[in-house]
């Protein structure tokens, strides 16, 4: 479960042109593959993230930075992105990662990675914590929210509507994140929807592509269950061109899959399009995403080359996520 409940489905306009965001997730280098470390908090690689804002600029593309308290708490990673948001050309949101976020209290373990199985009142105090560290590193007060790993829980829209957080994007469609504690998004839908009142959640963009596409929905849960997983049945659907889950990233994808992911969204008649990755990746070595600067480069050309059809082939528009959510009647 999530937490999360749909009260109203916002309705993306047909007439919209194929309207691009993107979020990154901006965030300190720790190892993805042992236990969490709330001494973990060193953000070398925000030094690094010129180098995909260049690319951003060249395209008009105006992303949203969703920084974390260790960014957001480093004067010079803080000063960094702030002179990118004061010229325009950004956003800043909050994205919570509760171990390295104070207070420091509450067990530290995959289970409350995801920072809504806390206590409500811990994951309050902890939004509150980043917030002020976002204010006072950016002079801005955040109203989009991505909570870290994804982990949104029960009491995670009252806490955001109590701090004034207008806009979420922590959720995956189609994906199930409980086999270590976190949430279960598959029940929820893959288009903007209202939350609560003033308060929308904007989805990242997953599809499916293959032959039975058209019944993902209903498959793919089949595939990647106990038994399903046990007999490799999603990458076997997959390599057959029957079924893939994708989520447009240039981690992990490459460039002619997200392509084929936005070609086959776009048929059947999504319009919004959400672009993700974590600012960690541009950090050679950081993530298992980029090892050395020759794949740095090679996933610099797929976010450009991505960003150009999008914008030119496709006859895309970038956007924000605050006018996005203005446009479509939610607010922010």
């Amino acid at each position: 479960m999530t937490g999360f409940a749909v009260q109203r489905m916002l309705t993306v306009p047909a007439a919209w042109p194929p309207t691009l965001v993107v979020v990154v997730d901006t965030e300190e280098e720790f190892d993805w593959t042992a236990p969490f470390d709330p001494a973990s908090t060193g953000v070398a690689n925000i030094a690094c993230q010129p180098l995909a804002q260049r690319i951003f600029d060249a395209h008009g593309v105006v992303p949203t930075y969703v920084v974390d308290h260790p960014v957001a708490a480093t004067p010079a990673a803080a000063a960094l992105l702030r002179a990118i948001a004061e010229a325009g050309r950004c956003e800043i949101g909050a994205h919570l990662h509760p171990w390295v976020t104070p207070p420091a209290e509450g067990p530290v373990d995959a289970r409350h990675s995801y920072p809504g199985n806390l206590p409500p009142a811990l994951e309050r105090r902890k939004l509150e914590a980043l917030t002020q560290a976002i204010v006072a590193g950016f002079g801005i007060r955040p109203v989009v929210y991505k909570a870290g790993r994804y982990g949104v829980g029960p009491a995670t829209a009252a806490i955001l509507r109590d701090a004034g957080y207008g806009i979420d994007v922590s959720v995956v469609p189609h994906t199930d994140f409980s086999a270590d504690g976190g949430p279960d998004f598959t029940a929820l839908p893959d288009q903007p929807f209202v939350i609560a009142p003033g308060l929308v959640e904007l989805p990242l963009s997953v599809h499916f592509t293959g032959a039975l596409h058209g019944i993902g929905r209903r498959v793919y849960p089949r595939l990647t269950g106990r038994r399903g997983a046990r007999l490799h049945l999603p990458g076997i659907a997959a390599r057959l061109g029957l079924l893939e889950r994708l989520r447009l990233s240039p981690e992990g994808h490459r460039f002619k899959d997200m392509l084929r992911q936005t070609r086959v969204a776009l048929a059947g008649g999504t319009r919004l399009f959400m672009l993700t990755y974590h600012s960690s990746t541009l950090l050679p070595g950081a993530t298992g995403y980029v090892r050395d600067t020759a794949e740095r480069d090679h996933f610099l050309a797929r976010l450009d080359g991505y960003c150009d059809v999008f914008l030119g082939q496709f006859g895309g528009r970038a956007s924000t996520l605050t006018a996005v959510a203005a446009a479509l009647g939610a607010g922010a």
